[in-house]
């Protein structure tokens, strides 16, 4: 008998195989299948440990080798709305994570500049490949851009609109990144902008790109600011907050804003109001992250803001996940040598899985905007 048949016979009385196999058919994925979404495996333990350790299985057990797929933003897409992943048992250690992010703060102030140094600061030769050239590490505006930069330059004077920005006033950016929107509003809309990061290498960099212009770019946390600024903005930061933290989130902006000052909140969301985080993306992507809910932002800014404006454009960034993914690709061998194999296989994972669940509608993406509640019928720009 062949070694392809002692396989076949083998994997038939493996119950881990057939439980896996009957899942991935509730959405049209075969396993060793042809289609560019089904998956191929390389080790036949792949399928228990999937089923033992959930999201966190697939994730390693992807990084390992143990299993390969051509399209994984398809794979995910398809997984993630047959809720496949409602499916999957959750682990012992996840039950912990959760409790332990209901009773402990996984954001305090020593804690929330871990998120810093094992992500933003993985590189700035990796970010500068793989982003567009503001260095905006967070969705683009595709109504009617062809490209990322032109998606991401979109995006920049969209928020600026909605802030209705005018020279001289001051903007404060919570989580400032690579100083890309900064930039952008100090020069083209002539207002004095602070940046704050807590991340030392997106720092170095946004102090390097805002050269010459009316911009201070600080390594700080949010919670010990303390200035009265014209607009506040903060893109891609409110999920390293955390749910114990919405409330002071909050009270710090307000305290930060003027009376007749304008708040735009630019954030992924969640369809459903938990502390649940993807174990995988938890550790090896985004520690101690938390994706808020309408109830999380409602409930946190009820007691200081009007809501003038809620902007949804999720399915945008799927295209902008896939636009990373192949910069990132493009990128490579200028990057081999410093990450290595492990490190792409990570990325590649989280870029695309990301991807589809953007794509299944799995998670938002949204535009929030905020005042005192003293301007006369705010109009907000699309």
């Amino acid at each position: 008998m062949s070694s392809s048949c002692i396989e076949e016979v083998n994997l038939g009385d493996n119950q881990w195989y057939r439980i896996v196999q009957e899942m991935l058919s509730q959405a049209d994925i075969e396993i060793n299948g042809t289609r560019p979404w089904d998956i191929r495996f390389t080790n036949p333990e792949f399928f228990k440990r999937v089923l033992q350790e959930g999201s966190l299985g697939l994730g390693e057990s992807y990084m390992d080798g143990w299993w390969e797929c051509d399209r994984l933003d398809v794979f995910f897409q398809r997984v993630l709305t047959a809720k496949l992943d409602q499916q999957l048992p959750h682990h012992f250690r996840d039950t912990l994570r959760v409790a332990a992010a209901r009773l402990t703060n996984l954001q305090s102030r020593k804690r929330a500049w871990i998120v810093g140094k094992e992500h933003y600061d993985l590189g700035n030769d990796l970010f500068t490949l793989m982003l567009d050239p503001y260095m905006q590490y967070s969705c683009g505006y595709w109504k009617q851009a062809q490209t990322l930069e032109q998606a991401q330059e979109a995006k920049l004077q969209m928020i600026c609109e909605k802030l209705q920005l005018e020279p001289g006033m001051s903007l404060l950016d919570i989580g400032c990144g690579w100083g890309g929107l900064a930039a952008y509003a100090a020069r083209n809309f002539n207002v004095s902008v602070v940046g704050v990061t807590i991340s030392a290498e997106q720092q170095k960099l946004a102090q390097e790109r805002c050269t010459g212009l009316d911009v201070s770019i600080q390594l700080q946390d949010y919670r010990d600011l303390s200035e009265q600024f014209d607009r506040i903005v903060s893109v891609g930061m409110f999920e390293h907050v955390g749910p114990k933290n919405y409330a002071k989130y909050f009270e710090v902006v307000n305290e930060n804003l003027k009376p007749d000052g304008i708040f735009l909140l630019h954030t992924i969301g969640a369809n459903k109001t938990d502390s649940n985080v993807d174990p995988w993306i938890d550790k090896y992507i985004f520690p101690n992250g938390c994706v808020p809910s309408v109830r999380h932002i409602a409930e946190a800014s009820e007691p200081h803001f009007v809501m003038e404006d809620w902007h949804n454009f999720g399915a945008d960034y799927d295209v902008t996940l896939m636009h990373w993914y192949q910069r990132f690709l493009s990128a490579w061998p200028q990057l081999a040598d410093t990450y290595g194999e492990r490190f792409k296989r990570m990325f590649t994972y989280y870029l695309n899985a990301c991807a589809g669940a953007f794509r299944a509608r799995d998670i938002q993406l949204w535009q929030v905007v905020f005042t005192h509640g003293k301007q006369g019928g705010l109009r907000v720009a699309r």
